[in-house]
């Protein structure tokens, strides 16, 4: 196919998508209800994350439109990069000092990438604050690009300088997010992502794991409900330059299905919602500006669906 035409085609079906979206929210009055959880939704960043950059959202747009359905929403200031446990307990803090300030009993948490196991650390050691987890896009049996750049930072003995360079990267995003103090450790990150990292930590914190490889989890332990979805493609769209990192990304999984930086039953955990969507890492979080495929569904609305989900769940 013509690049051009294919680059038309592309930008028509991301438009039809988009205004689809639109309307599906059009239809329903300002403040309908649609997302009015019980409990607050707090949404919890990735490796080399955010809550905010200026008026730019991690999760992009979605804080907006949960909120423009009654959803009380909040968003979560922790390292860029650190292990699994260390961001969990700064999100434990927040989440006690948002209960002291507005007396909120319990939190329905929401986290992308790594911001999946920060959540699940907070719910297996403080189930009476968390009514729900759900994880999207999250290594929860570790990510094989977090075992290739592991093996090959080790193999070329440049272990040193990779972590210096993510350390210095993950600073500068905390800096600029409004958060300098939060400490980053780049080795700690990588070393609770990759194959062996993630199983120990499945051994601790079990709750919500799934009974058989690629199956399915509880949809509730120890009091907490457990979601979790996740896609499939790396490459979906031409002009969305991150694309380019994810098919670099995805090379290290072979033949498995990926999002660029997930395998497709690494992402179970819990009730899984669905792990095919039509995203790749970071479609997930509507980055970049929103791109995706041309038909692929709008991650908005899957939040808003999961926060209605909720609501008739009582949460």
């Amino acid at each position: 196919m013509n690049p051009s035409l294919l680059a038309r085609f592309t930008i028509a079906g991301a438009c039809l998508a988009a205004a689809a979206s639109n309307a599906t929210r059009a239809a329903e009055p300002a403040d309908s209800g649609y997302t009015r959880t019980r409990y607050p939704i707090v949404l919890v960043a990735g490796l080399l994350g955010f809550e905010k950059i200026g008026s730019i959202d991690y999760f992009y747009g979605i804080p907006a439109a949960l909120q423009d359905g009654g959803a009380t929403v909040y968003g979560s200031a922790v390292s860029a990069a650190n292990s699994s446990e260390v961001r969990g307990e700064q999100l434990l803090r927040e989440l006690r000092a948002l209960q002291q300030v507005h007396g909120h009993a319990r939190f329905n948490l929401v986290g992308h990438s790594h911001g999946g196991p920060t959540i699940r650390y907070v719910a297996a050691v403080a189930p009476e604050l968390v009514a729900s987890v759900t994880t999207v896009a999250t290594p929860h049996f570790g990510s094989k690009t977090a075992d290739g750049i592991e093996h090959l930072t080790s193999w070329t003995g440049t272990t040193g300088v990779f972590a210096e360079i993510a350390n210095a990267l993950a600073r500068l995003i905390g800096v600029i997010a409004g958060s300098p103090e939060l400490p980053q450790d780049s080795l700690a990150a990588l070393q609770s992502l990759n194959t062996r990292g993630a199983l120990d930590f499945n051994r601790r914190f079990p709750q919500g794991a799934p009974t058989r490889e690629c199956g399915v989890g509880p949809a509730e332990a120890g009091g907490v409900r457990y979601y979790s979805a996740g896609g499939t493609e790396v490459h979906t769209n031409a002009l969305d330059v991150a694309d380019v990192l994810m098919v670099l990304t995805g090379t290290f999984f072979g033949s498995e299905r990926n999002d660029g930086l997930v395998g497709r039953c690494s992402s179970h955990w819990g009730q899984v919602l669905r792990s095919d969507y039509g995203w790749n890492h970071l479609d997930a979080v509507n980055h970049t500006f929103g791109l995706r495929g041309a038909f692929a569904p709008d991650p908005v609305q899957f939040y808003r669906n999961q926060a209605n989900r909720l609501r008739l769940a009582g949460l």
